[in-house]
């Protein structure tokens, strides 16, 4: 919506004008003369402010639509000015060209006879116009540039919103593609030895996926549910591994509850998994522990070996955790990944809101 043809603004405009034509021209010789008025004459003082003010209001809004319509307020300061400079000459000419016939006329009407102003007059009311003028023009300008920087924030805001939203579904449900090739495969094998045994594992795989392509366009689900998509994955996970990879967890009960990004935790898990327990020939485990403290909560997760850096590590996983925690929490949620006493640990704390 233009500014000129806002209705609030219009509203106020000509009530503005109206007043300050009242209080300049009709005040002084209403509530300062001491002589009586005769009903023409104050009928003529009411009159010519109310045509002053109106006629006042008209020409700003002549200007006013020039500048909505045609005057590029993102162009560099001179180029911006000049234009406005030139209509605004423009619109005090006419308005002192056809201001004073108007007043002459209603004049006639009135008392009867054609009144016309002397050149010192004219004068004063060509700088007292355009004065005012002048005040409502930054007034105007002010309110024009205001709205515009809050619609170039409001657009801001929008697209950094965008971004983000398309940042997280970009980051959702990365599982690992060679994780799902593995899988099939490890189960075919493992439907020649123990078909019940493939069959429930294909049933763990299909929720780990239907998990993953369901919970993409949520920013959090329950903890509780992240842990049953996790226990799906560890037991696909065990067909490859077997008994060289052992998971326990230790939940805090008040935690199930709780909202947490989707697929986080199984993005610790799956790197402790790959970069932790895969490395070691005699297997290791894994272990899942949350807890709540200092209205956090506190999210665990720790690997038998050491925190070594792979050369053909990209550490995207890694990096996902990082990002996702960054767009969602800002500096209030933090990751950490260390090593103590030959365990990997990884742990992140997000605020309970």
């Amino acid at each position: 919506m233009k500014l000129s043809l806002n209705k609030y603004y219009i509203f106020f405009a000509f009530v503005g004008w109206s007043l300050i034509f009242f209080l300049t021209l009709a005040g002084p010789k209403l509530f300062l003369n001491t002589k009586e008025l005769t009903d023409e004459r104050l009928i003529l003082i009411l009159a010519e402010s109310m045509l002053c003010g109106l006629f006042a209001y008209l020409c700003s809004f002549i200007i006013s639509l020039y500048i909505d319509y045609k005057v590029d307020l993102n162009k560099r300061f001179l180029k911006l000015l000049w234009p406005i400079i030139l209509v605004f000459i423009s619109t005090q000419i006419f308005y002192n060209f056809i201001i004073w016939p108007i007043l002459g006329y209603a004049s006639l009407l009135i008392k009867g006879e054609y009144v016309v102003a002397n050149t010192v007059g004219k004068i004063y009311n060509v700088v007292y116009f355009a004065t005012l003028f002048i005040i409502w023009l930054f007034i105007f300008l002010t309110i024009k540039i205001y709205h515009q920087l809050k619609k170039v924030q409001l657009k801001q805001l929008q697209l950094e919103s965008s971004l983000r939203e398309s940042q997280l579904n970009t980051l959702k449900g990365q599982i690992n593609p060679h994780f799902m090739f593995n899988s099939l495969n490890n189960i075919r094998g493992l439907m020649l030895e123990d078909v019940g045994r493939a069959r429930q594992m294909l049933t763990n795989l299909s929720e780990t996926l239907r998990y993953s392509l369901t919970k993409s366009d949520v920013d959090s689900i329950a903890l509780e549910d992240e842990l049953e998509m996790v226990e799906n994955y560890v037991e696909v996970s065990k067909i490859q591994f077997e008994k060289r990879l052992q998971f326990e967890t230790d939940i805090d009960q008040e935690s199930l509850n709780k909202q947490i990004p989707p697929m986080i935790i199984q993005m610790l898990v799956e790197n402790a998994i790959k970069h932790g327990i895969s490395n070691l020939k005699e297997g290791g485990k894994v272990s899942l522990s949350t807890m709540i403290e200092d209205n956090q909560l506190h999210i665990e997760v720790a690997n038998s070996g050491t925190l070594q850096k792979s050369e053909n590590s990209t550490q995207l996983g890694l990096q996902n955790i990082k990002k996702r925690l960054e767009l969602l929490f800002g500096n209030d949620a933090t990751f950490n990944l260390k090593e103590i006493e030959n365990k990997v640990v990884a742990t992140i704390k997000i605020p309970l809101t």
